[in-house]
């Protein structure tokens, strides 16, 4: 399964993710069609559904014409994530005048912010389903089919669906949530709203499951959470820490990844644990998402700038080679022109290899929307292009010093571009092209490439 959104890349737009498992047909005859938008935790949510539809004797089809019910994963990060969703409602109406007895469901974020606001929207929908009610899919759908429209929406503070099997894509890469939720309460953010209080899944589960993951023949996990490396399981006394560097020694072949990072719990120990492991990859993403103190506490991000380059400062000390991305947001409300330059100053002295570059937008129930709106679109939009100008300027200066070094690439399969050239990543989180003309290497294969070119975003280079 490729990463629905490329850590690494400027763009600001969000891809869809479809979910695809052939090895397990229907036996109800029933297939399900799922789309998943937004973030990694929605791509490991979309999996864990599969697998209770699966369980309840549903097929999963990444043929949308093939399907008796579609579903979409859905984000409320921003309001365009949620006009894209009103957008494919409408295309969806094609399908639903062909098959008559059509399930549209709506999950995720997205169905736990609007609510009952969703069904009959289009009409189409006819179940919607919070993030933390996936068990109760087979019995809504079975309802659905009766003609009756079905909503479950209601939070959780314990569950972590640590018993549920994920139904993984064949692949390279998988994905582990180990923390649901979040109780950071950022002013600008949705999730504590969308998905509940902070809850961690229990440290023996989660090595259980990355140890049948090695087993299944996956070579890198990424570990998942809102704010993953504040994961703790009292109980068994570990924290994200001690759960990276025990996950570490349990599968050393295995590359291990994690996001998303709050500096707030970037502590000095994950650091040096990451130093010591040659397996957990030297690429961390650690939002900062203004260069302002002001606009941070106005933010609630639990941090100040100081502390934030304090942090980076550790972190390029024990990990010299490290790779950084971050998230930034412009134009919050009251930010000035001075805000908007400390920004542009932090990205300067951070130097980021990637970055998600968003205007700020206003969501219901969270406090910032009871702020004033009060930046112009047109200066959002300009200080925003200023952001990315500066930002594509500092990675294609990064990715040029690659060029001549020599990287250890996961293959992932073949190009968008060229089928005779592979594509696969760099510990450092960085895609990297190559010629793969005479078909020598398969996906999960790791090859040694030297760079020979490079752009923003994308390095190229040539097996050795």
């Amino acid at each position: 399964m490729q990463l629905d959104i490329p850590i690494l890349s400027n763009d600001t737009t969000e891809d869809i993710n479809v979910l695809t498992k052939n090895n397990y047909r229907s036996t109800n005859g029933k297939n399900v069609y799922i789309e998943t938008y937004g973030c990694q935790m929605n791509v490991n949510d979309s999996e864990i559904v599969a697998g209770i539809l699966q369980k309840s004797g549903y097929g999963i089809t990444d043929k949308i014409e093939n399907s008796d019910v579609i579903l979409l994963n859905t984000c409320s990060v921003r309001d365009n994530a949620e006009q894209k969703i009103d957008k494919r409602l409408q295309h969806l109406r094609y399908y639903k005048k062909k098959k008559s007895k059509l399930i549209v469901g709506i999950l995720g974020c997205m169905a736990e912010r609007l609510r009952g606001k969703l069904i009959g929207k289009q009409d189409l929908v006819s179940i919607v389903v919070g993030p933390d009610e996936y068990r109760k899919m087979p019995e809504l759908l079975e309802q659905a089919f009766k003609g009756e429209e079905g909503i479950a929406v209601k939070l959780s503070r314990v569950e972590t669906y640590d018993d549920i099997i994920p139904l993984r894509t064949e692949g390279v890469s998988a994905w582990l949530s180990i923390t649901r939720g979040c109780d950071k309460f950022c002013t600008y953010c949705v999730v504590p709203y969308t998905r509940g209080r902070e809850r961690s899944k229990p440290f023996s589960a989660v090595l259980k499951e990355v140890n049948e993951l090695w087993k299944e023949g996956f070579k890198e996990l990424t570990l998942l959470g809102q704010n993953v490396n504040s994961y703790i399981d009292m109980e068994a006394k570990k924290d994200f820490a001690k759960l990276l560097d025990e996950i570490a020694i349990l599968v050393p072949q295995m590359r291990i990844r994690y996001t998303t990072s709050h500096p707030y719990d970037m502590t000095d120990e994950l650091i040096e644990t990451m130093a010591k492991h040659k397996n957990i990859c030297n690429y961390i993403h650690l939002p900062v998402q203004s260069g302002s103190n002001r606009i941070l506490e106005l933010m609630n991000r639990h941090y100040s700038v100081e502390h934030y380059l304090e942090r980076i400062r550790k972190i390029k000390e024990l990990i010299p080679n490290v790779a950084l991305s971050t998230d930034i947001i412009s134009g919050f409300p009251t930010e000035s022109e001075e805000d908007h330059k400390m920004t542009l100053d932090l990205m300067k002295e951070v130097r980021y290899d990637g970055a998600y570059m968003f205007n700020y937008s206003p969501r219901s129930k969270t406090k910032s929307y009871m702020m004033t709106d009060d930046v112009p679109v047109e200066t959002k939009k300009r200080r925003l292009s200023e952001i990315i100008d500066i930002q594509n300027q500092i990675a294609s200066e990064i990715n040029k010093n690659e060029i001549g070094n020599i990287h250890e690439v996961l293959v992932e399969g073949t190009s968008k571009k060229n089928i005779n050239e592979w594509q696969g990543r760099s510990d450092t989180n960085k895609v990297v092209i190559f010629d793969n003309s005479d078909g020598k290497y398969v996906m999960g294969d790791l090859v040694k490439c030297r760079i020979t070119k490079s752009s923003s975003a994308t390095l190229f280079g040539e097996v050795v």
